[in-house]
């Protein structure tokens, strides 16, 4: 095999921008097929994107004979299923974040991959130029010692940073696992586990103050076993005014900050302050397709692998309950 020919399942607002376009753009990628239970939509992605086939059930195009990897892309709430029908027809998976609805779910898929299964969750921030340069401050030892890092992300209730959809499953736990927490938290935790290691140990706070169904206020302490503290707080009933998204990381010697949504690292040290820019990709999740067609074609190690899925759900789980 030297091409990996991808399915879309669920080709919705994330696949539109952020993914789709990328697995026609990255060398030895193709986009086969996609599919969408509204069959008009899928024909009309298929269509304006220059995909040869579309679907509306997920049997179908998991069936198709050329296609050799599928990406997931359709709410939590059928990721569990729709993997383990990819995983039993023998297909690479490419799975969307959070990789299952609770942790337990994200269990029960991390005992059925194998080794000879091939599957990578779409954290893909970690893969982004900003935070590579900040996993490269880390390394250089710039700041010294870190003692903690700190989140604060302060969202409003027209919060701009999280993809609207007609039906706003976004809100629906049954749907998405716990809310807008859910949707953003993993990128922002996985990024810490990313750059500080194990954990010893995790504690959590929320409080449901919206539509008394998900957390719209999250509290999360870690402890890792590098010695690193963290703390994070997430609001998204915060005030127009107070809208805020920082990572603080703080060392020794001066401090990293960063926004998620940004493209700046701010280094501080006691001799200097600099400031690092950078361009995201248009398509944000380019640069992790990218090393995962390379990893199910041979050519690397796992960029994002089950069991770092499964520490992010678990993290979630315990900040929300």
């Amino acid at each position: 095999m030297d091409i990996i020919k991808w399915g879309i399942i669920g080709c919705g607002d994330v696949a539109e921008v952020k993914s789709g376009p990328a697995f026609q753009k990255i060398i030895n990628s193709e986009l086969i097929a996609v599919m969408r239970r509204n069959g008009e939509k899928a024909k009309d992605f298929a269509k304006r994107h220059n995909v040869p086939f579309f679907y509306n059930t997920v049997d179908d195009i998991i069936n198709h004979p050329e296609i050799n990897a599928i990406y997931i892309a359709t709410p939590p709430s059928t990721h569990l299923e729709i993997a383990k029908k990819c995983l039993t027809a023998n297909k690479f998976v490419y799975l969307e974040k959070p990789m299952t609805i609770d942790a337990n779910e994200a269990k029960e898929l991390e005992k059925i991959v194998t080794n000879n299964n091939k599957i990578v969750i779409a954290h893909y921030r970690r893969n982004l130029p900003a935070f590579q340069k900040v996993k490269e401050l880390l390394n250089s030892n710039c700041i010294g010692k870190v003692f903690f890092a700190d989140i604060t992300i302060l969202q409003s209730t027209t919060n701009n940073v999280i993809a609207k959809t007609d039906e706003n499953w976004r809100l629906k736990p049954e749907t998405s696992g716990g809310g807008y927490f859910h949707d953003i938290g993993p990128h922002q935790i996985d990024l810490m586990l990313h750059y500080f290691g194990k954990i010893e140990k995790v504690e959590g706070f929320s409080t449901t103050t919206h539509n008394n169904k998900v957390a719209d206020i999250v509290n999360g302490i870690i402890a890792f076993e590098n010695g690193v503290q963290f703390r994070g707080i997430w609001n998204f009933m915060a005030a127009e005014s107070d809208v805020k998204d920082e990572c603080k990381i703080y060392g020794e010697k001066g401090t990293i900050t960063f926004s998620f949504y940004g493209e700046k690292v701010y280094l501080k040290t006691l001799d200097k302050q600099e400031v690092f820019s950078f361009k995201n990709p248009k398509h944000v999740q380019q640069p992790l397709i990218a090393q995962t067609v390379d990893y199910f074609l041979g050519k690397t190690t796992n960029p994002c692998s089950v069991e770092d899925g499964v520490k992010v759900m678990e993290i979630l789980d315990t900040f929300t309950t």
